[in-house]
Parts: C-alpha cells; sequence; structure tokens
C-alpha cells in the first residue's frame, strides 16, 4: 500500500486517488454529506446536503497554515490500516477496488473513528486533530474567504444561517442581539472604529 500511496501522491493525488479518497471518507465520516454522483466511494452519502467534503475539507487539510499538511500521507496509511485490522475482526470483506477505510460502510467508519478517538488510544491527538480540522472546514470556512465562501453557497455557513454580507463586503447588524446598545460611542473613534 505504501508504494500505491507514493505513486498517488507523485500523480497529484487525483479525485479518484487513494489519498484523496480516504481524507474525504474521513471528513465525510465526521461532517456527513450527500453524495456528489452515483458511485461516489469515498462520501457515504449518509446525510443530505453538503457535509464537510463540500465545505473544502481536503483544501483546508492541505493547506500548509495548518501545521498537519506533512503528516497526511501518514494519516492515511495509520487508517487504511486500522481499517484493515478493524474488517477482520469483525469478519468484513473489503472490496480491494478502493482504500480499506473506503471500502468501510459508514458505520463501520463512525465506530473506527470512535475507537481512534477514544481516550487512552495512543494516536488519539492525531485522530481528533484531523476531526477538528475537517470540522472547521464545515463550521468556519477558515481557508476561504468569508464573503466569498458565502457568495458560493458555502453548505456549513449556510447551514448555521450566517446572512449574507452588505454590498461592500462588511457585514452590519441593524438589531443588537440584546435589543440595545451597551455603551455610547467614545468621541475620539476614530471613523474606522478604533479608538483615537
Amino acid at each position: 500500500m505504501e508504494s500505491e500511496l507514493r505513486d498517488d501522491n507523485e500523480r497529484g493525488a487525483p479525485d479518484g486517488g487513494l489519498r484523496t479518497m480516504t481524507l474525504e471518507a474521513y471528513a465525510d465520516t465526521i461532517v456527513p454529506g450527500e453524495k456528489r454522483f452515483a458511485d461516489d466511494r469515498a462520501i457515504a452519502g449518509a446525510s443530505t446536503g453538503g457535509g464537510a467534503v463540500q465545505a473544502g475539507a481536503l483544501d483546508l487539510l492541505q493547506w500548509d497554515a495548518t501545521g498537519i499538511h506533512d503528516g497526511l500521507d501518514d494519516l492515511v496509511r495509520l487508517v487504511n490500516e486500522h481499517a484493515q485490522t478493524y474488517a477482520a475482526e469483525h469478519g468484513l470483506a473489503l472490496d480491494p477496488a478502493v482504500p480499506p477505510f473506503v471500502a468501510l460502510e459508514y458505520p463501520h467508519r463512525a465506530a473506527l473513528i470512535q475507537r481512534l478517538t477514544k481516550p487512552g488510544h495512543p494516536e488519539k491527538e492525531f485522530w481528533v486533530l484531523l476531526a477538528l480540522f475537517c470540522n472547521m472546514a464545515f463550521d468556519s470556512a477558515a481557508h476561504l474567504n468569508t464573503a466569498q465562501a458565502m457568495a458560493e453557497g458555502h453548505p456549513g455557513l449556510s447551514a448555521m444561517g450566517l446572512t449574507q454580507p452588505d454590498d461592500d463586503g462588511l457585514w452590519r447588524f441593524e438589531d443588537y442581539s440584546y435589543g440595545r446598545k451597551f455603551a455610547r460611542l467614545h468621541p475620539d473613534t476614530t471613523s474606522t472604529g478604533s479608538p483615537a
């Protein structure tokens, strides 16, 4: 499998590649979405609407700002090894046409991730970190410009009900959350809202 992973990465991880499919399957298990096309193997289709994959989890995971991008190949290898072990323990036959983790049905993917993130698992920190970044792609679109993400219909920001910005790309709120202003504007405040 290591040579397959190396070949996949040398080809630039095409959409059907081992690395891409495995990371997408992991992200989809954390925040499920609907299949992009009928024979989509990475996305299990456990939910409707867009999930972590459609929210750009793969882009966020591979972004160098995360600090985990250099370790993704190891995580892909490890989660597939864990999937093979899990399948053997449960008597599951895995489709050899896809990576072992991708071959697992959604309930088994979820059970395996639950095992890997359980307190006491020696690799827990890695799997929790990977899950946090998958959530972050959906919850905050941290890798995208927020106004642009909203304009493009980002599934997570839309699901949370984030409103569109004003025409200039800024958000303004006419109604205060408590129904009133907390304080008067200081007289020395500049037009940009900074203290003088």
